[in-house]
């Protein structure tokens, strides 16, 4: 097959027809991140996967029975450096009635009392990856005006565990190939100074503009693209779309020239700074897909990656396989004394490209592009001649690390290829299912949704997620103890406006029958994508987004997690403060003050339900929607950030 010609196809179809914004701001001071880059080029060979001497304590694969031994090591060095960041949030976070510093200094000696914070960030596009990027930048005590009286700075600080997905999983993703570094360095940065890194304005059918670390003109792009992924090809591994996007991907997520072609996923957990606990665990979340099968919440295999492993808890695999060692020829847990490890498969674009494959259609709308030449519509047709119109979201991880394993329960036990596709296939477009697993105690989760479910005034969530996981909860066959709060239907979730403002579920412990030692599940604090100074509902399925938009997303993303910096309700930080200390304060059998039973009745779900066919759902803005131009700063003020709201604009998918 001619790569390059197909590749060629592939970036001209849609970078021919992209839509680019023309609004504009004032560029703060640029920042350099040469660095700050945690993951490390520790491929040894590049893109393609290669076989290396293995270690004298060799891989292999574990059950799902607790967690891994690297991740329990872990946790008690990160939860004890969160005792710190957690004192300084309730500091400000105003729980009257409550001494929060003088509780998290009585359990300081016993951090697993204190409250387990996870943050989850649903899939979207770069609606996603921005509208989340705007809520972690709220989280975040490195922003600007984030640790002012009030504000929610040091949130991220004090969580365990991060976990994104498609869209979200890009952000995710890249802020840890990038050394944890903060939303706000990344918008203060330059292309000078960090390529391609953030810069949506070129879309990635037309590579990244040249200057600064970025090298390439369109050409050498799509010659780079076609001869890495060419090369795992030749080395007799199977390639499908996913490698493409996740390479292309790459050059705009990873700071590094080139897209950091040889940097891995796994590199992360030799990071000294993450070892320390320096910052939460990142999770990206895939489900696992046969070829032809359709899933649904009921019946998706969900898989994780987080710095160590590629698994699932799931019963249908019940088993975790190191993810550095992914590509080795696993039989029955274990790799056979004839074989070589292989290192290099986890590349991080890749990784991210498989929790994001729905968007492997980006490079399938050919034959309807006018303009297009026939002879690179008939080079794409000879990547996509084995592949059927129900399989092109599909990424290969082969050879199967769980072939053999668990053959009594694991569905892919007889096969020798693993099949991975979008994790939000399965409608958990929230990535939820990592942080409920009981074993690992998670207490709070922060739930930032910014999935497109509503038809009219399209691009709104409308809890579609949040009821497909409860749904799944109810499945026997896959719930393997875990449970989740309930919630209404979707229909209930419009006309009860409860897509349109924060909403805590799970609040009443009481609710839960915890047979057989179950634990009880995170109260979850849902965080729904709404208008409060720009139309943040962007398509799912545009490729384009200029340094503007992208900023005027993440400052209402910013303002959605702060409820507008506490304009919508003043009492917000404390309500966060309440929702966090919750599970702790039941633990350890601590009363909590009045102003938290306040905060509970505004705000946690009381079981109402509103099933009837809503209204057209057309948000407006709850703050005012200016035109102003000004920098990209948060501002802990109530003015909106300095963009140019562009009049009719609509996002083409």
């Amino acid at each position: 097959m001619d790569l390059y010609l197909s590749l060629y196809l592939l970036f001209y179809i849609i970078g021919a027809s992209d839509l680019v914004f023309a609004a504009s701001f004032k560029q703060p001071i640029p920042r350099d991140l040469s660095i700050l880059r945690r993951a490390t080029p520790d491929a040894p060979d590049g893109y393609t996967p290669k076989e290396v001497d293995c270690p004298s304590d060799r891989p292999t694969i574990r059950d799902a029975s607790g967690l891994s031994p690297e991740e329990t090591s872990w946790l008690p060095t990160r939860r004890n450096n969160t005792i710190s960041a957690m004192k300084d949030l309730f500091s400000r976070l105003n729980v009257t009635g409550f001494d929060a510093e003088g509780y998290i200094n009585q359990n300081a000696n016993n951090a697993s009392a204190l409250p387990n914070i996870g943050i989850a960030v649903s899939g979207g596009g770069y609606r996603a990856l921005t509208n989340g990027a705007g809520a972690l930048a709220a989280f975040d005590n490195r922003t600007a005006n984030s640790t002012q009286p009030g504000m929610l700075g040091g949130l991220l600080q004090s969580a365990t565990y991060l976990a994104g997905l498609s869209g979200g999983g890009w952000l995710v993703g890249s802020l840890y190939v990038n050394n944890f570094t903060s939303v706000q360095a990344i918008q203060n940065t330059t292309t000078d100074i960090s390529g391609s890194l953030w810069q949506f304005g070129n879309s990635i059918f037309e590579g990244p503009a040249t200057g600064g670390i970025q090298v390439l003109d369109s050409a050498e792009y799509y010659t780079t693209l076609a001869d890495e992924i060419g090369g795992k090809e030749n080395a007799g591994y199977d390639i499908t779309i996913t490698d493409y996007w996740g390479r292309a991907l790459s050059f705009q997520l990873v700071n590094a020239t080139d897209g950091g072609v040889a940097y891995t996923f796994s590199s992360i957990s030799e990071d000294p700074d993450f070892t320390s606990g320096n910052s939460p665990m990142p999770i990206l979340v895939t489900d696992g897909r046969a070829p032809n099968q359709l899933i649904v919440p009921t019946n998706a295999t969900v898989y994780e990656f987080n710095p160590w492993e590629l698994g699932s808890f799931d019963p249908t695999v019940f088993g975790f396989a190191p993810l550095r060692y992914i590509g080795s020829n696993f039989t029955g847990g274990s790799l056979p004394d004839s074989e070589q490890c292989v290192r290099g498969y986890d590349n991080a674009g890749f990784v991210m490209g498989t929790s994001s494959s729905l968007f492997n259609e980006f490079f399938l709308e050919i034959n309807s592009t006018a303009g297009v030449p026939q002879v690179l519509k008939s080079a794409l047709s000879s990547i996509l001649g084995d592949i059927s119109s129900s399989n092109e979201d599909i990424a290969s991880w082969e050879p199967n690390p769980f072939y053999g394993f668990n053959p009594h329960i694991n569905e892919n036990a007889n096969s020798r290829q693993l099949t991975l596709v979008d994790g939000g296939e399965d409608l958990q477009n929230i990535p939820l299912h990592p942080l409920i697993q009981p074993t690992r105690k998670v207490d709070v989760i922060f739930a930032v949704d910014s999935s497109a479910d509503t038809l009219n005034s399209p691009n709104w969530p409308n809890g579609t997620s949040l009821v497909a996981s409860y749904q799944r909860t109810s499945n026997a066959t896959l719930q393997n103890g875990t449970l989740f709060p309930s919630v209404p239907d979707q229909n209930t979730f419009v006309n009860l406006g409860l897509n349109n403002r924060p909403t805590f579920f799970g609040c009443n412990s009481s609710n839960f029958t915890l047979d057989n030692g179950a634990s009880l599940p995170p109260l979850i604090v849902y965080l729904p994508n709404s208008p409060y100074t720009f139309d943040s509902n962007l398509s799912t399925f545009n490729p384009v987004l200029n340094n503007s938009v992208r900023d005027a997303v993440i400052q209402n993303g910013f303002n959605v997690a702060t409820m507008g910096n506490g304009t919508r309700d003043s009492q917000w930080p404390t309500c966060v403060g309440c929702a966090i200390l919750s599970r702790s304060a039941e633990r350890t059998g601590t009363q909590l003050p009045p102003a938290c039973q306040s905060c509970f009745e505004r705000y946690c779900w009381n079981g109402t339900v509103n099933s009837t066919e809503p209204a057209p759902y057309n948000p407006t803005f709850v703050l005012d929607a200016t035109k102003l131009s000004g920098a990209t700063q948060f501002s802990a003020s109530i003015v909106a950030i300095g963009a140019t709201i562009l009049t009719g604009l609509t996002l083409a998918m």
